[in-house]
């Protein structure tokens, strides 16, 4: 049986590195992003690459559309579309704010239901995994925003966790500290600050994209075949342990 996943947001970090951990495990894989210029840039001919903007419905239905025409029915979706937009409430632009929230919450959401709908039409099921933060769960200064985009992803999941259990999807989100991918690129630009920030966690040092990916990996994979409605933490530790103090 044929194996067919969706990435949207492919063309960050996660995404690449995903696209090519199924890749090499034999899966067909869909490619969404908003630049299909970009697309081409990272994965050349390989692949079903789709334009398209996952904060509207519009964008949603076109990804579908789209794959339809080409006779694929995504039973997977990995939604690594997202931004991190960090500082205080107080000072932080109504646009920066709504932009993280469309950019992390919204369009999960859109996505999401997109996938669900489209695996119910078809009577099949199915897994996604989405992109949580370890923000979401423990107060870190000048998160507020992404801590509530976050939080947001995280109670989507286990409510439509809960609704489409019956029908066999399954959904569950990873939830990562920081990660040396392009989105985290100007916040560890400066040497000391990435020391700083790799001392933060129980477990020293920054994530990898690759790390993430294997963990998303399986969670759609068969033998998360009983997981669902659950966020993974990959973050050293820092969400749930104190580090030991020297």
């Amino acid at each position: 049986m044929q194996k067919i996943a969706l990435i949207t947001g492919a063309t960050g970090g996660v995404g690449q590195a995903l696209a090519a951990t199924l890749a090499a495990d034999g899966w067909i894989l869909v490619l969404a992003g908003r630049d299909l210029a970009r697309l081409k840039h990272v994965y050349g001919e390989a692949h079903l690459q789709i334009e398209a903007d996952c904060t509207t419905v519009a964008g949603v239905r076109r990804i579908f559309k789209v794959a339809r025409e080409h006779e694929l029915v995504p039973t997977a979706l990995a939604h690594c579309v997202g931004n991190i937009r960090l500082g205080a409430m107080h000072r932080m632009a109504e646009a920066d704010f709504m932009d993280c929230i469309n950019a992390n919450l919204i369009s999960a959401f859109h996505t999401l239901a997109g996938f669900i709908g489209n695996l119910r039409e078809a009577g099949s099921p199915g897994a996604a995994v989405l992109v949580s933060s370890a923000a979401a769960r423990i107060g870190t200064p000048n998160h507020e925003a992404i801590a509530a985009a976050k939080a947001g992803v995280e109670g989507l999941v286990r409510g439509a966790a809960s609704t489409h259990a019956p029908a066999g999807i399954r959904i569950n989100a990873v939830a990562p500290g920081i990660m040396d991918t392009p989105a985290s690129a100007a916040m560890l630009a400066n040497a000391a600050v990435r020391e700083a920030a790799a001392r933060q966690y129980p477990l020293p040092g920054i994530g990898s994209s690759a790390e993430l990916a294997n963990l998303m990996a399986w969670l759609l994979s068969e033998h998360a075949s009983r997981v669902t409605g659950q966020v993974w933490s990959m973050d050293g530790g820092f969400s749930t342990i104190r580090p030991l103090v020297k």
